[in-house]
């Protein structure tokens, strides 16, 4: 068999199927189609040297926002793929019912990776976020009408995986614990999981986790004080435990504010690990400190998490977590979506939501992707060899972003 491209030479890591191992790997017509020691360099239209990265299921961004042009905190998914090893992006209810079908046609349906989306209870979406602005969605309960979620989850059920909800003093203003009913009972009539962000109370996280089902999604799991899932001891609250137990889906939704370094350590120390590491990219976060998901990645392994790990919580986890059992995995017959990694080593500082630092030895960054069977270098994979650079941009864009956005997203 003549094969469309060919990665030749890099270390294939599937944590789906458990191969870590020096693989080639083939794919035709956008499936992966032979995985083998060694696949000769003439059976192949193209080949992509990969001696020395990682090959990898192409990652999943389970929280983000790429809304572009429609709202004021969209990022372009085509600018950020290649650089963030990034073949699937879900929004993580940049539109609600009112909106979702520009989203559809303007961004989703023209994008060249894959988009997917959760729907906001708000029948408007998220359209009051910015450096000057924040009008939370759910701040008036008129906009948070279940049928009209239901029935735009089902018209968009092709590219939708679930209902979004955006609880707290910054999204939802009195509203208390409302939206978060109203979401619930619009993910339950449509069969879909409820993903639920929590910011500063009210409502306090103790209101928020008990309504939670197995498979829905608390994302934001890693925030800071207050909300946090630890009590200042580092001690992990009871309520984050039971919610794990009962299949709750933590998810680190990065963002602006909402993740927390001492947070972390605490919750990995005690063996409660993120089931998925994703990065709330926003305009307002995505020069720092989120960036992209990588980075985000980044910082776990940081932090003592395996590499194996990281990678699962950003490749099979995610798909697990919207039921696309055809994503995050590089078995043969899958999709060819594919993330050529490196480890770069150096000296990396980076910055969580409250301005502490870490400092690590190494970080992943990203050679390119295969989106569809398709490779898609990445064209500013040289500008991370200054890690210098890379230090003083994190810290100065924290400081002239998150300070003025603490707790928002």
């Amino acid at each position: 068999m003549q094969f469309d491209l060919l990665l030749k030479g890099g270390r294939l890591i599937d944590p789906a199927s458990g191969l870590d191992a020096r693989r080639d790997l083939a794919i035709v017509n956008g499936r992966i189609t032979a995985i083998d020691p060694d696949i000769p360099f003439e059976r192949a239209a193209r080949v992509i040297d990969a001696t020395g990265s990682i090959v990898a299921p192409g990652l999943i961004d389970l929280h983000s926002h790429v809304y572009w042009g429609g709202t004021s905190l969209g990022v372009d998914a085509d600018r950020l793929a290649a650089k963030g090893g990034t073949t699937t992006f879900i929004d993580a209810g940049s539109a609600g019912a009112g909106n979702f079908l520009g989203f559809r046609r303007h961004v989703i349906e023209r994008s060249k990776v894959r988009i997917l989306a959760y729907v906001n209870i708000s029948f408007a979406g998220i359209f009051g976020f910015s450096q000057t602005v924040s009008v939370g969605e759910c701040s008036d309960l008129r906009l948070c009408e279940p049928r009209e979620t239901v029935a735009a989850v089902r018209e968009h059920a092709d590219v939708v995986v679930g209902v979004k909800v955006r609880s707290g003093r910054h999204a939802g203003g009195s509203s208390g614990i409302a939206p978060v009913d109203l979401a619930l009972e619009a993910a339950d009539q449509a069969g879909v999981p409820l993903m639920a962000h929590i910011d500063e109370p009210p409502p306090g996280r103790s209101e928020v986790l008990p309504r939670l089902r197995k498979g829905d999604i608390l994302t934001h799991c890693f925030r800071p004080f207050p909300n946090a899932p630890v009590f200042a001891s580092g001690a992990v609250r009871p309520d984050m435990r039971l919610a794990r137990e009962r299949g709750v889906i933590f998810d680190i939704g990065h963002g602006m504010g909402s993740f927390d370094f001492s947070v972390a350590r605490a919750m990995l120390s005690e063996g409660l690990a993120p089931d998925v590491i994703s990065s709330d990219v926003h305009l307002y976060c995505v020069d720092g400190p989120a960036f992209d998901i990588l980075v985000c990645m980044s910082k776990l392994l940081a932090l003592g998490m395996p590499l194996v790990e990281v990678l699962r919580a950003a490749t099979q986890r995610p798909a697990e977590a919207i039921a696309r059992p055809e994503l995050g995995t590089l078995k043969v017959g899958a999709v060819g979506d594919i993330a050529v990694l490196r480890l770069r080593p150096g000296r990396f500082t980076f910055v969580d939501a409250v301005g502490a630092s870490l400092v690590a030895e190494q970080r992943l960054v990203s050679d390119g992707i295969v989106v569809g069977g398709t490779w898609w270098p990445n064209e500013a994979a040289n500008d991370f060899g200054d890690t210098e650079r890379f230090e003083a941009h994190a810290h100065e864009t924290h400081v002239d972003v998150v300070s003025r956005h603490f707790g928002r997203g």
